[in-house]
């Protein structure tokens, strides 16, 4: 599917590797939707892009159809969903004292990283059933952001681990289930990436989990997710796949 021209949604596009995807999506031609729960940080980037800027809370349902609505009026029906948004924790089960982790911290993780996902995906895929087919019959790309801890978890990790090994499991069965509407579904699986995130760790941490990286030996650069990600819209023949990009990356167990 082309990207020049068509309406793209990006969630967590305020900021990291979401803000990175939408920044490509609109250097390629897309009119882009930026999705966050932080308004201000959305909005500065929208401006940035030519783009709009619409707060979202993927797991509340109402907030998801109004920035849907928003930026179908601004845009147009929106054929490219990015769901890059999510948060981490890591809580041992057992913790120093002695006690169990919180259940909360557990289903916090998996409401927004999973169930969040798939709620602003469902209905994405509801409205983008209804437009007309393109080339081939079809009519959306649906793109997940899963993680290399959903394979190599490492200690603490239970929660994240679980939430994006459930984006991974998603995959092959939505794309089968969406197949017939003419919407392909891929995930990328990302490995140490220089995030916003990561850049709050001290300098030798960051190098030393850089150095764990066999090939290049460097975190990762957003704009290198962003474009496998604009790659996995224009190759049609990309669907149910999962895709690993971490320079090699095999996480320790802590």
């Amino acid at each position: 599917m082309q990207i020049q021209g068509q309406a793209a949604l990006v969630t967590g596009g305020a900021s990291g590797l979401g803000e990175a995807t939408a920044r490509e999506l609109a250097r390629l031609g897309a009119k882009v939707a930026v999705l966050d729960v932080n308004l201000e940080l959305a909005q500065k980037v929208a401006s940035e892009i030519g783009g709009i800027a619409c707060q979202c809370d993927i797991t509340n349902t109402e907030s998801v159809q109004a920035a849907l609505a928003k930026a179908s009026a601004a845009h147009g029906p929106a054929r490219l969903m990015m769901n890059i948004a999510g948060i981490g924790t890591a809580k041992r089960v057992v913790g120093k004292d002695g006690q169990a982790a919180a259940l909360e911290d557990f289903a916090r993780v998996i409401n927004v990283n999973l169930v969040g996902a798939y709620n602003i995906s469902r209905l994405f895929a509801a409205e983008c059933a209804k437009l007309a087919p393109l080339e081939d019959g079809a009519r959306g790309v649906m793109l997940f952001t899963a993680s290399v801890a959903a394979f190599d978890g490492q200690v603490g990790q239970q929660a994240y681990s679980a939430s994006k090994g459930g984006l991974v499991s998603m995959t092959l069965p939505m794309a089968r289930d969406l197949a017939q509407h003419g919407i392909r579904v891929c995930t990328i699986a990302p490995g140490l990436f220089a995030t916003p995130l990561m850049r709050t760790l001290p300098e030798p941490v960051q190098q030393s989990l850089a150095a764990s990286i066999p090939f290049p030996s460097r975190l990762g650069k957003p704009e290198e997710f962003a474009q496998l990600a604009c790659h996995i819209v224009t190759n049609d023949h990309l669907n149910g796949e999962v895709i690993r990009l971490d320079g090699a990356l095999r996480m320790a167990p802590r």
